[in-house]
């Protein structure tokens, strides 16, 4: 039996009673075909897109009644998705989900500030925003993923590129600055002697759990891991891949309720004890000790990006360099090249800040990050202008894909609404 009958035949019982009757009507919002859209449901969609777009909704309470009934309206389009979706056997892969629900509850806890936060927001417990929150991002997937299938053959025309410019050439945006970009980063380590103190600390904690000592309440004393510590050192439930090889080799090998030895990681090092384990997925806590760089390691890694950038000033090939040098995990693949970015919209600021001084073919001065200490190459910067087809054919071969695939879009939804009865319960 499927989900969507289950729930249909859920609300007909409930329907039946009297008891139920009146409060569940008035809790629904709509019904596509077998899909039922709930008032919660809208209520949470709302709620996680103010939190991700941090928009002020004191000062202009209207924009609520207004997302509601824009978020009626993309959930009726996305039930009538999740229809087509059911009858072409589409599915998202549970591993992926979890990954992109993890993301998106700790960039919400980031935005609102902690956790407790988070749950005033919502009125609910972070177990239950995490379960409706992969519901809604379960359906999003699949809503994609059956949109992606359906249009991946369409294509625009060198006439059809044309035409469109012709006719939106005024009303396009124009193209902001752009810089083209490589960097070459250095981690900062710690010394020797530093990694010899680091060990020693985790050494002692060790020994105290060996001889007994409660591990939550060590790791909610010792850990540097202040997300995890708070709760014991508990990481919760993790799949193959979500953490760093040397991490992930011990937490699997340990028996139910083992504690490790030391573990060294690019993080520090570690002690793993395995809570629990469910078929590919472990339960694992563990207590970080981390060896703190020195004010004279930030020091040496300033020195090594200054005779690197002297080498580049001097005629050496940049992306040679990034490669012989660079701490960048994708340096193998990129050659130390990030890309064309808005100069505006870069997320960084020092890098922002770092480019705008900069011209094509120049070499930054060492710099921080939360990275790391970087040298940036500045290869090409383009000038704010409007889009021509001179210029800016992909762009503008984009926008003209874009426009076509939106028109056949809501064709398709329109037809998809004469196959599906759909009820408006009550106005939003």
């Amino acid at each position: 039996m499927s989900r969507n009958l289950i729930k249909v035949l859920f609300v007909m019982v409930l329907l039946a009673s009297p008891l139920f009757a009146q409060q569940l009507v008035e809790g629904i919002a709509a019904v596509v075909g077998k899909e039922i859209i709930l008032k919660s449901e809208i209520d949470q969609y709302v709620q996680n897109f103010i939190i991700r777009n941090r928009l002020d909704v004191k000062s202009n309470p209207k924009i609520i009644n207004q997302l509601k009934k824009q978020t009626l309206e993309r959930l009726i389009e996305q039930k009538l998705m999740l229809a087509k979706a059911e009858e072409d056997t589409i599915t998202v892969e549970d591993e992926l989900l979890d990954k992109q629900v993890d993301q998106r509850i700790k960039d919400m806890i980031s935005q609102v500030g902690s956790e407790d936060k988070l749950e005033e927001m919502f009125g609910s417990s972070l177990k239950k925003i995490r379960k409706d929150t992969r519901e809604i991002i379960k359906e999003q997937m699949i809503v994609e993923k059956t949109r992606a299938m359906h249009f991946q053959g369409l294509k625009v025309s060198r006439r059809e590129v044309e035409e469109f410019y012709k006719t939106y050439k005024d009303s396009l945006p124009t193209q902001k600055e752009t810089v083209t970009i490589g960097h070459i980063l250095k981690l900062v380590r710690p010394s020797e002697e530093a990694q010899m103190a680091a060990y020693k600390k985790a050494e002692d904690i060790l020994k105290q759990l060996r001889e007994g000592a409660d591990f939550a309440e060590l790791a909610k004393k010792y850990s540097e891991d202040p997300a995890s510590a708070k709760r014991g050192g508990d990481l919760g439930f993790t799949s193959r891949g979500d953490f760093v090889p040397e991490f992930e080799t011990v937490a699997y090998s340990l028996k139910k309720g083992e504690i490790s030895d030391i573990v060294q990681t690019q993080f520090g090092f570690h002690i793993i004890q395995l809570i629990d384990r469910q078929g590919e997925k472990v339960r694992t806590r563990h207590i970080l000790i981390q060896a703190m760089p020195t004010e004279e390691d930030e020091k040496r890694v300033i020195e090594e990006l200054k005779e690197i950038r002297q080498r580049i000033i001097n005629g050496e090939d940049f992306s040679e360099l990034a490669l012989q040098y660079s701490d960048d995990e994708n340096v193998k693949d990129d050659k130390g090249m990030l890309g064309t970015f808005e100069v505006d919209k870069m997320v960084l600021p020092q890098f922002r800040e770092q480019v705008k001084k900069l011209k094509p073919g120049e070499v930054s001065e060492p710099f921080k990050t939360e990275f790391g200490y970087h040298i940036v190459y500045l290869k090409e910067r383009h000038k704010e202008h409007h889009f021509t087809l001179e210029t800016d054919w992909q762009q503008i071969e984009q926008f003209a894909l874009n426009h076509k695939m939106e028109k056949e879009y809501r064709k398709w939804i329109e037809e998809l609404k004469k196959e599906v009865a759909i009820e408006i319960k009550e106005n939003i």
